[in-house]
């Protein structure tokens, strides 16, 4: 049986809205770069609905040691990807 090719196209669009959703920052003002601290004001409130939002979705788990690396689109990109090959 072939395995599904995921369009990672379609998921940064899904995490773009999500983060979006969660900071109530317009999507086109989310910059993949931006840092979520510093430059978007996330708390640690924020930072971990982000996490439970992204696990929930995608169903993986988010190892506890990584969830402080995660400071941006990007960051979030890079998980995604090692978890869902």
């Amino acid at each position: 049986m072939a395995k599904k090719k995921i369009d990672f196209n379609i998921i940064k669009k899904e995490i773009k809205k999500l983060i979006s959703e969660i900071t109530e920052i317009p999507q086109n003002e989310l910059k993949e770069e931006a840092d979520f601290t510093t430059d978007l004001g996330v708390d640690s409130m924020m930072a971990l609905e982000i996490v439970a939002a992204i696990e929930k979705k995608y169903k993986i788990v988010v190892p506890e040691e990584e969830i402080p690396n995660i400071r941006s689109l990007n960051n979030i990109y890079e998980i995604l990807k090692k978890k869902m090959k």
